[in-house]
């Protein structure tokens, strides 16, 4: 895999745990958890795609992490503001409860 593979695999990743962070309470354990436990797994898609430790690759896949959790975060405050739904810190129930909500809509 290139950097361009490894850096859309770490942003569609951290989506899921920028959505997390941003229901919980700043520098809280759970907070802490949702930044770091994609950490160790960014680290293994390195390993895996071969990318080595070159010093090229490093702004390109934090900024595709923190990307991914800003990302996560706005889709939170998305979710929250444009559907009216009691949001929970997981992005996959959520979107099963707004496609509720248009469902029914219809």
């Amino acid at each position: 895999m290139d950097i361009l593979n490894v850096a859309i695999i770490v942003l569609v990743l951290n989506v899921p745990f920028g959505y997390w962070r941003a229901n919980t309470k700043k520098f809280s354990r759970q907070w802490f958890l949702s930044v770091h436990i994609p950490v160790p797994i960014v680290i293994a898609f390195r390993i895996f795609a071969g990318l080595g430790w070159r010093l090229i690759t490093f702004p390109i896949l934090i900024g595709a992490f923190f990307l991914g959790q800003l990302l996560g975060g706005k889709l939170y405050s998305w979710s929250i503001r444009y559907t009216k739904i009691q949001g929970s810190s997981c992005i996959f129930w959520d979107m099963v409860k707004i496609t509720d909500i248009f469902r029914q809509k219809k």
